[in-house]
């Protein structure tokens, strides 16, 4: 899936790369997607509390080595 957006919080610890998204988030349009790549472990968990509590749709998460990537439909 394409993403309009994409954030790289590799490196960043919790809660930055939540921080970071929901940032960018609020610059997109509706129904546009953001992808995030990040190195924290816990920001998977992390990334289905927020798209719950938000609104935001977690269309997608894949783990490839030490990298995570989100994918999130803004509401």
């Amino acid at each position: 899936m394409n993403a309009d957006k994409e954030l790289d919080a590799r490196g960043l610890n919790c809660p930055l790369p939540i921080l970071k998204a929901k940032k960018a988030l609020a610059d997109m349009s509706s129904g546009q997607i953001l992808r995030v790549v990040s190195t924290d472990a816990g920001s998977v968990r992390d990334f289905q509390a927020f798209a719950k509590q938000t609104g935001n749709e977690l269309v997608e998460q894949q783990t490839v080595g030490t990298e995570h990537f989100t994918l999130l439909k803004r509401r």
